[in-house]
């Protein structure tokens, strides 16, 4: 029972009825269910499923895990498992170390920064296809331009792309080379975010360029890091088309890597167990991203 304004009590039950929610605005979001339904949802499901199938195009026939365990008992592809967890944390890693002290670098009050960052960044814009064969070209180990210039300083230099020991490791540099602008530019949009009262108090203290990092910059950076590090380990771990340009995962399979374990099943035939390598990558990233998204998350410094 309520009270009106004239003073007279009046039921609840004789109020106006509340309206009840339209779903109209809900609609709205069909569009997009369909689309990631169609483009996202259905093919997971029916990778799952070809996986435990050995198929053509014409037929199938369902062999249960036997493609996994396959899977795991080929040493080439263990190889490619073992690459690709590599080439994730090097690159990654590299990113990180090279590309805070950059974007420092780059926010500081220093001459031309506008056009450095446009340098830094320019990479990022350039096709990885392209990317892959300029370097190949130029880590040639007797007609490349870093070799000879290796050699003017009296320096033998070895074959970036032909030695096992270090062609994964270069194609990886690589990689580092042309994704540090994105890590640099999201360190920069992390840096200019933080209030500048805290540096201004920070000096007023006495504290050095050092401690200002350490106790300040770096803690709360740590959402950029936290973007940094699940942006590259994703695409460490989906790496392909850079690796397949510069060393197709040769010499023999010492830069091979998950993606490009799959496509090379897929052209020798073997839909099944390709497939079944596409799962082992997806569950991968997954146990891999999602308790490290959880974990840095928890890390974070709120302003």
């Amino acid at each position: 029972m309520v009270t009106t304004a004239a003073g007279r009590p009046v039921l609840l039950s004789q109020q106006a009825p509340r309206r009840a929610r339209s779903p109209y605005p809900h609609w709205f979001y069909l569009p997009a269910a369909v689309v990631y339904s169609v483009l996202f949802l259905l093919p997971t499901f029916a990778s799952f499923w070809f996986s435990l199938t050995r198929w053509t195009l014409f037929d199938q026939e369902f062999v249960g895990l036997e493609n996994f365990v396959l899977f795991f008992q080929e040493p080439a592809l263990v190889k490619g498992l073992t690459n690709t967890l590599v080439y994730a944390v090097v690159t990654s890693g590299l990113k990180i170390v090279l590309g805070l002290p950059l974007a420092v670098l780059l926010t500081s009050n220093i001459l031309g920064r506008g056009f450095l960052r446009s340098v830094v960044f320019f990479p990022v814009l350039v096709s990885t296809i392209g990317v892959g064969i300029t370097f190949t070209i130029l880590l040639h180990p007797s007609q490349g331009l870093i070799n000879d210039a290796l050699a003017t300083l009296g320096i033998q230099g070895p074959g970036w792309l032909t030695d096992p020991s270090y062609a994964l490791l270069s194609v990886a540099l690589v990689d580092v080379w042309k994704g540090i602008g994105l890590a640099t530019v999201i360190y920069i949009a992390g840096i200019v975010s933080i209030p500048r009262e805290y540096f201004e108090a920070a000096r007023v203290d006495g504290a050095g360029a050092v401690s200002t990092f350490r106790h300040i910059l770096l803690p709360l950076c740590m959402p950029a890091t936290a973007t940094v590090i699940i942006l590259s380990l994703i695409g460490g771990l989906r790496s392909f088309d850079l690796i397949w340009a510069m060393t197709r995962g040769g010499p023999g399979f010492t830069s091979d890597v998950i993606a490009s374990v799959i496509y090379k099943q897929y052209q020798a035939g073997f839909y099944g167990l390709s497939t079944a390598g596409n799962v082992v990558l997806f569950l991968m990233v997954t146990a891999i991203v999602l308790p490290l998204s959880w974990l840095l998350g928890r890390r974070e410094v709120r302003l």
